[in-house]
């Protein structure tokens, strides 16, 4: 078995190491490594995507990836990276979360047969008893290198909670008991989880005389410095009913070029040898590479058959040819058409835009086309008048598209 570190190095994934030597050692032979996941929505986002990449080159070097589940930490939220304090959810919020995180992790790491774990640290946390944790926890965590951390320095600013305070103990506990309950000896996440992924190392040196290990996967930004998985629409989110195969093809075809090479690497399983390859491609032949990654993503997220389409769609809208039956679609009354409906109206409804000034000003600066012919006239109507083979075909900008069909 090569050694994992070897293959996630060469793809970017890593940024900090607590130990190398050491842990380039540990890894020669098969172990057990953890990520946490934030229960704070019902979907993950591509930002996260990277992570669970991660897990998924852990699994196939013969490692045993645990994939928690925030249930108990959730509960209280984590100030990393925060300039206010998270809205707290209710467990029954929380639990919802979970399964929707449950099944879209599993769409890329195998947790047949015990070859992976998904646990929940509601299980154990819940369940402590307050004065005995703070007795046989919290008398190893300092507060002053507590509050040294960037991430408690950020929000001492503007204030932060106690309960919040407790985090870093919390999320140490979790690797604790991961350390006793089933030899996990690695934890792993993004950047801004550093010094709480070493206060689980410090605690299990403490407290049960083991050694562990903290690595940490670099805050990926685009090229033109935008927060991966964040648009000026919104996140782009992992859950189909959230954003379409569709769409979330468009995202990845749209790659900045000089990011492409970079998240083929993360993103996909391709050989490094093949992206190499891809990666030398410029100008118009660039667009071969990002369609190869565009697919990849979509088809490990929700499955090559919808990858097809979404890549069919794409191309028939950019040079002619294919099926458009992917593109987003909505429905409208033909009622509704009879009368006329402003176009900034409808271009709300089809979710281009999120106001009606937001369509004015896509208008005024000529990025708004039905059926291929662009709109001058904000307060133009549209009505059956402008059905073509029974639909209405909108687009946003160059590139997003949606499809509003007559019923």
């Amino acid at each position: 078995m090569s050694n994992v570190l070897d293959e996630l190095k060469a793809r970017g994934f890593v940024e900090q190491i607590s130990d190398e030597a050491l842990l380039r050692e540990a890894l020669e032979k098969p172990i057990t490594c953890y990520i946490g996941y934030d229960p704070s929505a019902s979907s993950l986002h591509v930002g996260s995507l990277l992570t669970i990449m991660a897990l998924a080159h852990m699994q196939r070097a013969g490692h045993r990836p645990i994939a928690l589940v925030g249930g108990g930490t959730g509960m209280v939220g984590d100030p990393s990276g925060r300039t206010e304090m998270r809205q707290l959810l209710t467990p029954e919020a929380i639990q919802q979360n979970l399964e929707g995180l449950k099944e879209q992790i599993g769409r890329y790491v195998d947790f047949g047969g015990g070859r992976a774990l998904m646990v929940n640290n509601a299980d154990w946390l819940l369940k402590l008893n307050y004065i005995e944790f703070l007795r046989d926890i919290g008398q190893h965590f300092s507060v002053n290198r507590m509050l040294a951390a960037e991430s408690y320095k950020i929000r001492l600013e503007k204030g932060l909670s106690f309960l919040e305070f407790n985090y870093q103990l919390l999320q140490a506990y979790d690797f604790l008991h991961l350390y006793r309950e089933y030899g996990c000896i690695l934890q792993i996440g993004g950047n801004d989880q550093w010094g709480n992924i070493l206060a689980g190392v410090e605690l299990i040196r403490r407290v049960a005389d083991g050694q562990a290990f903290a690595m940490t996967f670099p805050l990926l930004t685009t090229s033109s410095g935008a927060k991966m998985g964040k648009t000026a629409e919104g996140a782009v989110w992992l859950d189909r009913n959230r954003l379409s195969p569709y769409d979330f093809y468009q995202y990845w075809v749209n790659t900045e070029d000089a990011d492409v090479d970079r998240f083929l690497k993360i993103y996909t399983f391709l050989p490094l040898k093949e992206i190499a390859e891809l990666a030398k491609l410029k100008g118009a032949e660039s667009r071969v590479a990002k369609e190869r990654l565009a697919w990849e993503v979509t088809a490990l997220t929700h499955g090559a058959e919808e990858a097809d389409k979404a890549r069919e769609a794409a191309r028939s809208l950019f040079s002619g040819a294919g099926d458009s039956a992917a593109v987003p679609t909505s429905r409208l009354a033909l009622e509704d058409l009879a009368r006329g409906i402003k176009v900034t109206e409808l271009f709300v409804l089809a979710g281009l835009t999120k106001s009606r000034s937001e369509a004015r000003r896509l208008i005024e600066q000529g990025g708004a086309t039905v059926n291929d012919t662009v709109v001058t006239d904000v307060d133009a109507l549209v009505t059956q008048d402008d059905l073509c083979d029974d639909a209405l075909l909108l687009r946003a900008g160059k590139k997003r598209y949606h499809k509003i069909i007559g019923k």
